[in-house]
């Protein structure tokens, strides 16, 4: 007999079904035992009664969280005990057979609540129990559902979508590369991709013109809500288009996602807003105008600085590949008023969040090598760490820009949830210690030989306390 899903055979009254799941919760009424049975779809209620003897002992013997195969008849429940709560609360299985398939010790979390108040670190330990909880389910179903939605959209709009290598070497993006030893090239280095920047930039000189990827960005930076070591972003590039064209299209993605899930915009089309306005007006770029938190505000921010004064220099405010706008050109290619160049950089904002970034690219090498120089960088360093891009350039490269729109940050606000950690599911806790397997972990010696690496000695080994993150 072919399996029956729980919300399946809710539409089969009367008839034969066989289900397959975990025993949610069991009481024992007397000479009736009821307990619910719940899948992937839903729970529904199963019923045992003397009458089956073989049935009714296993579900004397059966404990939450058992892995059970019930089969039996769908029945329409006596009135006064339907539960108006559940999509299957009018009916129940009266069982006939009843199978055992693996037994549950008692859980070391419990998982019929919210778990907020639980431990992070307990939680992630046993997380694979932590996402059985309802509140999980539904919000990894959503995130799901919103990847469809994503795919579908760029789908109709010509998009292809193309996956770019997650081994690189680093570049500049902002924040600390994770390195992976290389065990054929001896003493030398990959990156974890930060983002596929400089890749989506190439794909646009290979003449794909409409790219995008759920792409896995990899950065050592500190943890917070909105943080995580690595993290799924909505990677979008574009050629032949100008500033408002990845805007617009970005804006109508997104509203399609957002309204096809239920959730309100209060706002259509977004509010623009220059940084020295939400500067002015809000004090930070990052404004929210949101009155509702169950409604979502969506807004833009425009006209970024092109750089960052830092001590030692000037460093960028999106990322190197930001172009200025073409009216800031001359200044910074004489070097001067460099604070006030604006850029063709653009921020999505979401109730308070960024939630995503992109700009037009600079698509000359002269003007490229230009920000790299007042950044700092050599003639022979820009060479060896972008060589690859500017040479590029120099076969006819289309005026191109995308952005980044942070996937699991908008699946967070549209579950509402103030951590990103409660979308995904393995994440790191905020010490990053990973989920359910003991890493990071260190290396054997005979694995340290073979990649040429030596180990100083951990605090640990030194009768050292290692200083706790905050």
């Amino acid at each position: 007999m072919k399996r029956d899903l729980v919300l399946d055979a809710a539409k089969k009254p009367g008839q034969k079904v066989r289900l397959l799941g975990f025993v949610d919760t069991r009481r024992d009424h007397g000479k009736i035992i009821f307990f619910d049975l719940r899948d992937s779809s839903g729970i529904i209620q199963v019923v045992a009664t003397p009458k089956n003897t073989k049935p009714y002992e296993t579900a004397s013997k059966i404990g939450s969280e058992d892995v059970v195969s019930v089969e039996g008849e769908i029945n329409l429940r006596p009135k006064e005990n339907i539960n108006p709560d559940l999509p299957t609360g009018k009916i129940e299985v009266t069982a006939e057979k009843i199978d055992l398939i693996s037994s549950s010790q008692a859980l070391p979390i419990p998982i019929d609540d919210d778990g907020y108040d639980i431990d992070e670190a307990t939680r992630f330990k046993y997380r694979y129990l932590d996402l059985r909880r309802e509140r999980l389910q539904r919000n990894l179903k959503l995130r799901s559902t919103a990847a469809k939605l994503v795919r579908e959209f760029l789908d109709s709009q010509n998009f292809i979508e193309i996956e770019t290598p997650y081994l690189s070497r680093g570049t500049p993006e902002g924040s600390r590369d994770f390195v992976v030893p290389s065990r054929l090239q001896k003493g030398k280095f990959y990156a974890l991709a930060q983002a596929p920047q400089q890749y989506k930039q190439l794909l646009m000189i290979a003449g794909f013109e409409r790219y995008y990827q759920l792409a896995r960005a990899f950065r050592d930076e500190d943890l917070r809500a909105d943080r995580q070591f690595e993290h799924t972003q909505i990677d979008i590039e574009m050629a032949f288009v100008e500033r408002e064209d990845v805007m617009k299209l970005t804006e109508e993605m997104v509203v399609h996602i957002t309204e096809k899930l239920g959730k309100k915009i209060t706002k259509k089309p977004f509010p623009v807003l220059t940084y020295q306005e939400a500067q002015k007006e809000y004090k930070t770029d990052k404004p929210n105008l949101s009155t509702n938190n169950k409604d979502l505000s969506f807004l833009w921010v425009v006209d970024f600085p092109l750089l960052e004064k830092k001590d030692d220099g000037y460093t960028f405010s999106h990322n190197p590949f930001a172009a200025p706008k073409p009216e800031y050109q001359k200044d910074l290619e004489a070097e001067k008023n460099l604070e006030r160049i604006e850029s063709l950089q653009y921020d999505l904002v979401c109730n308070g969040q960024e939630v995503g970034g992109g700009s037009i690219r600079i698509s000359n090498p002269k003007i490229q090598k230009q920000v790299f120089k007042i950044m700092g960088y050599s003639n022979k360093e820009t060479e060896e760490q972008f060589g690859h891009l500017l040479n590029a350039y120099n076969y006819g490269a289309p005026p191109h820009g995308g952005i980044g729109v942070g996937f699991d940050r908008l699946v967070a606000i549209l579950a509402g949830e103030d951590n990103i950690r409660e979308v995904i599911a393995f994440p790191v806790t905020s010490g990053g210690q990973t989920s359910v397997m003991d890493a990071p972990s260190e290396l054997d010696e005979k694995e340290l030989r073979e990649l040429s690496i030596k180990t100083q000695p951990i605090a640990a080994k030194l009768n050292k306390k290692p200083q706790q993150q905050k």
